[in-house]
């Protein structure tokens, strides 16, 4: 379906797919670059990404980027994820880099937005062990010292932080109004002193960590935006962070789509191509058109996002990372049994995809907790 992109941006969808195709575009690049799946973040390939300009395509001019727009975001980020490219920090760094980029002092936007058009990965910590969609729950607690801020606690599911150079810390300040007061943001150097981070096995491999925070000390102006105001801070977040969850998606199901498509057009069964099927062929359609809406979806919120920057679109932005997710899983659980065995071998992508789509409905913010931001938003 058509989509107006101007005729840069359908340039730069073309350039971003070309760069796949020529880095990433076998089998052997991507095992190569990822030590066979291991891990999902290729640096030197990210920085080459940096040297084009694109891993800042929403930084401000004045840090070194190039001050694009979020259909523009959405552009790099779904022609990535079609391409497979192995570079699993953009999502949290360009989470990251909108809260410094709202909230951050000029000296943390220089390092954080400044480090991000260099190819420098960031990460953002908010969930703890008895805080995950209850964000408000969390304890890990900072308390103000002389001459700074002393940190103590443990956070969770922290995702790339294990290669960040940076990490957007949610801790208490405060516990004497209610769970949502009393939050404040930190910038947390990966390299500080009492700081452990830990990795948590998972069936995508190296993603995500435990952070382990023992005695922490950190200066007065580590403090990102205002001392107990972190969860308005978080809040007003929401709609670019969905956002990119959405259009990463988005590039995944399309790739899941084109690869059971190949697949099908050449496997051949009671001699003639599987795909030729009415089975197969009605499922196919169901897919693309689910496809389809999703892309709607994603680039019609994304100008609304440009177009009101300033304004919160919770049902929207929900509804985008709702419906990106679950058509992600949808297409690859559908690709995998279209494929039959050969879906479940490790030889083809598919089982990549199944396993990277099956988290995609928990992390986030969960789709149960978007189905209820959406139920609010109609008065229930």
């Amino acid at each position: 379906m058509k989509i107006d992109f101007t005729s840069e941006q359908q340039d730069f969808a073309q350039a971003v797919a070309a760069f796949c195709r020529k880095e990433c575009g076998t089998r052997e690049q991507r095992d190569a670059l990822t030590g066979r799946g291991e891990h999902h973040h290729n640096a030197d390939l990210y920085r080459k990404m940096a040297a084009l300009g694109w891993l800042g395509i929403t930084v401000p001019e004045e840090y070194g980027g190039s001050d694009g727009t979020s259909v523009d975001m959405c552009i790099l980020l779904e022609q990535a994820a079609r391409g497979m490219a192995p570079i699993g920090g953009i999502g949290p760094t360009l989470i990251t880099g909108a809260a410094y980029a709202k909230f951050g002092t000029a000296a943390q936007k220089e390092i954080v937005l400044g480090g991000i058009v260099r190819g420098a990965s960031e990460s953002i910590s908010m969930s703890e062990p008895e805080a995950g969609s209850d964000v408000g729950n969390l304890s890990c607690k900072a308390e103000r010292v002389s001459g700074g801020w002393l940190i103590n606690g443990q956070k969770t599911w922290c995702s790339s932080a294990h290669f960040a150079e940076n990490i957007l810390l949610v801790a208490r300040t405060d516990r004497s109004g209610s769970k949502h007061e009393g939050l404040t943001m930190f910038h947390l150097p990966t390299d500080t002193t009492g700081l452990k981070i830990s990795g948590i096995d998972t069936m995508g491999g190296k993603e995500v960590n435990d952070l382990y925070l023992t005695d922490v000390l950190l200066p007065e102006d580590a403090v990102v935006g205002e001392v107990g105001q972190g969860w308005t801070q978080l809040m007003t977040g929401l709609n670019i962070e969905r956002l990119i969850l959405g259009a990463m998606m988005l590039g995944t199901a399309q790739r899941a789509f084109d690869d059971t498509l190949q697949f099908i057009t050449q496997r051949k069964q009671f001699g003639r191509p599987v795909g030729t099927f009415q089975a197969l062929r009605h499922r196919i359609a169901d897919l693309a058109t689910e496809i389809e809406c999703t892309r709607l979806l994603v680039y019609s919120t994304a100008r609304l996002i440009d177009e009101n920057p300033a304004k919160m679109f919770p049902r929207e932005a929900s509804m985008v990372k709702l419906k990106a997710t679950e058509t992600a899983k949808k297409v690859a659980l559908e690709g995998m049994q279209m494929m039959g065995g050969y879906g479940y071998a490790t030889e083809f992508d598919m089982e990549g995809h199944v396993r990277r789509t099956l988290v995609a409905s928990i992390y986030g913010g969960t789709n149960e907790i978007q189905r209820d931001i959406i139920g609010k938003t109609y008065g229930l």
